[in-house]
């Protein structure tokens, strides 16, 4: 129900996951009046902390354990980091407690139309993009959802704005019930999260459950090869191609229905993935009314994301870039491709379940040395050995410090990892921290950016 609050007061609530998230689920229902306990499996001192923090404020905290000690809840609220193969889910269902996503307990308390984008890449600029479209227009809106900034942090203040903008995973959309976006952004589907899925399929069936609730009074923004089955709402494609789509990429020119809007150039996002992204915004623009000032106005303005293809320094000749969000096969060689001059390549974290044999048509006459790390460096190494010299490092600090002396003026040293961080980092933003200072630390001779 939209904007759903009282409906929890006294109701015993148990939240899964103590990320941000689950923090934010723990934080509106408490606020609401009910009665939370939370869950963690982890046991660390930073968890314990969490826990003695939460119990003063009149919260139940379980960690360290894999099960619950009792069942007798209303509804378990799950957040998107916690596996739902897990122990405890089999004993809450068994037990017949209804399990929600924190979005979706968040998008039942929202009191303003819903933009949500998903795609297995470049959903976090996407969503950017459009909620920077909407506050350049007079529109008051926020990005949250997968970004960082939980949906349950901004359902208090959605009485006051003109649209939230959700970036969305599967892992959320695994749990939706009602969650009803007023336009709904799908951007591409490549190889993920197969550590988590069975099949590709799996995960495709996954991301269509952003269309559940959409009706034909709704809109549906897609790249233009996407399969999707049963759409109800209006549809408008995209796609970096010349043709066959509404919003297409010509010569250089973002177009709509073949009119010349923006050319690509002007704006700080390049190359064909980021053509798309741009596209997207454009269309929910077109399609939400917001005036082409406005768009033309972000585009040339935005900054893009730490830790996505990031000039970090340019040392000697040598231009260092940090793509640490690039945590899957697809965003790796968009990566790569993107770049000028040979490439140094540091990749390697922990196992998604990805092939890597099929990167080499990418990789072959683009990058001439590559360093491995962590989880996956004997198995990339396995993949590419036999048409790419490949050294495993230790570390980022050993792999920063080979690349350096192996590198040449008019080359790029480029982390982009095609792995998730989780073996050696807490997250993909402290890996591209993590590289920064490496880089940083280097010899000061050289001229930094």
């Amino acid at each position: 129900m939209k904007g759903e609050t009282n409906t929890w007061h006294g109701q015993r609530v148990v939240v899964l996951g103590l990320g941000r998230s689950g923090l934010a689920a723990a934080e509106w229902l408490l606020a609401q009046g009910a009665e939370v306990t939370m869950f963690d499996e982890s046991q660390s001192s930073v968890m314990q902390d969490l826990a003695r923090t939460w119990q003063k404020r009149g919260g139940v905290v379980v960690t360290g354990v894999s099960q619950l000690p009792e069942t007798r809840f209303t509804a378990a609220i799950l957040s998107p980091g916690v596996d739902p193969r897990r122990p405890v889910l089999g004993q809450l269902q068994q037990a017949g407690v209804p399990i929600l996503g924190e979005l979706e307990l968040g998008a039942r308390a929202c009191l303003c139309p819903i933009v949500a984008v998903t795609g297995t890449n470049g959903k976090s600029t996407t969503t950017e993009l459009i909620a920077e479209i909407y506050q350049a227009a007079g529109k008051k809106s926020v990005a949250c959802g997968n970004l960082g900034r939980p949906f349950c942090e901004v359902a208090p203040f959605t009485a006051n704005l003109d649209r939230v903008v959700a970036e969305v995973s599967s892992f959320q959309l695994e749990t939706i019930e009602t969650f009803h976006p007023k336009i709904a952004v799908y951007l591409n589907l490549t190889p993920d999260h197969l550590d988590r899925y069975a099949s590709m399929k799996e995960y495709g069936e996954a991301k269509l459950r952003l269309f559940l609730n959409q009706t034909s009074q709704d809109t549906a923004v897609v790249q233009r090869d996407l399969v999707l089955p049963g759409l109800k709402a209006a549809k408008i494609t995209f796609t970096a191609g010349p043709s066959g789509a509404d919003y297409t990429l010509q010569e250089g020119w973002l177009c709509a229905q073949g009119e010349r809007v923006f050319p690509q150039e002007e704006s700080p996002l390049r190359g064909p993935h980021n053509a798309e992204n741009l596209l997207a915004a454009l269309a929910v623009a077109d399609a939400d009314g917001i005036s082409r000032e406005a768009v033309k106005h972000v585009f040339r303005s935005y900054r893009p994301l730490p830790h996505r293809c990031e000039v970090v320094a340019v040392r000697n000749g040598v231009t260092w870039v940090n793509d640490s969000k690039a945590t899957n096969l697809d965003s790796m060689e968009r990566g790569v491709a993107g770049m000028t001059g040979p490439v140094i390549l540091i990749a390697g974290g922990k196992d998604k379940g990805f092939d890597f044999s099929g990167s080499r048509k990418v990789l072959e006459g683009k990058v001439r040395a590559v360093l491995l790390l962590g989880e996956m460096a004997a198995k990339i190494e396995k993949a590419w050995g036999g048409f790419l010299p490949c050294r495993r490092v230790a570390d980022l600090a050993e792999a920063v410090g080979r690349a350096a002396e192996m590198a040449r003026p008019g080359e790029t040293v480029l982390l982009s990892p095609g792995c998730s961080s989780y073996d050696m980092f807490k997250n993909f933003e402290e890996r591209g921290e993590k590289y920064r200072q490496c880089v940083k630390a280097l010899p000061k001779e050289e001229t930094t950016k």
